[in-house]
């Protein structure tokens, strides 16, 4: 693997395991309101990355980086534990601290697009001829702005794609338990219980990845002319 390959996929790692270290902190956190405190006790209301890797080191290091290795990108999981017990009794407690996961990536994908916004104001940045997942925005100048650039973009593109995958309502996914705050409680208690299977776990990853290659190009184009108002990205 070149030197170029290497740094790229050491920018890939910060905004992967950053975005992943936000994503589960904000789990804990929000089942820490709802009184559950289990992931609090184990230290996952943190940004601090090692409690998370500790947690999940297989999802948070191996495959993100046998998956660069492999396929130029990263894949990877972690996860916030949680009380089974608790989250029977308070369902609608259990779907906020679902949505929060979503929510987190979505707040790094608008401070990643002001990041942006704030760089092509300063002279730093420019709006790409060409967009893609790693290039959201260009550098005007060669050196430190480039790794800026390269990193703002997969901030703003991975944020996008991890808040829209777990967004599916299909069990495992965090879309799956916030899908519960439109049902009564009493709904929800019996829904969770239903779907709530390793069986209907993988079937819903595997679903998850095949519904997704026709959700996310549409809503990634939006999102660049959305940051980009007039650009007319296709």
């Amino acid at each position: 693997m070149n030197p170029e390959a290497l740094a790229l996929g050491l920018l890939w790692y910060i905004a992967f395991l950053f975005s992943l270290t936000c994503h589960e902190a904000s789990h804990a956190l929000v089942a820490k309101w709802g009184g559950d405190l289990t992931a609090a006790k184990g230290g996952q209301i943190t940004l601090n990355p090692l409690p998370h890797i500790q947690r999940e080191i297989f999802g948070t290091t191996i495959v993100p980086i046998l998956s660069y290795v492999l396929g130029g990108w990263m894949i990877g999981w972690g996860s916030a534990p949680y009380d089974p017990h608790w989250s029977d009794r308070h369902p609608h407690r259990a779907a906020w601290m679902a949505l929060a996961g979503p929510a987190s990536n979505f707040v790094l994908m608008l401070a990643a697009a002001l990041a942006i916004r704030i760089g092509i104001l300063a002279g730093v940045l420019a709006v790409p001829g060409s967009a893609r997942f790693t290039h959201v925005v260009a550098a005007v100048h060669a050196g430190a702005p480039e790794g800026v650039a390269v990193l703002l973009s997969i901030m703003f593109s991975l944020n996008l794609l991890l808040m829209l995958f777990n967004l599916l309502p299909i069990p495992p996914l965090d879309g799956h338990g916030a899908i519960c705050l439109l049902f009564t409680e009493d709904f929800a208690r019996r829904f969770r219980r239903a779907t709530s299977s390793p069986t209907l776990s993988i079937l819903g990853i595997v679903a998850g990845w095949k519904i997704f290659e026709y959700i996310f190009n549409p809503i990634f184009t939006v999102a660049l002319n959305v940051l980009y108002p007039g650009a007319g990205f296709r």
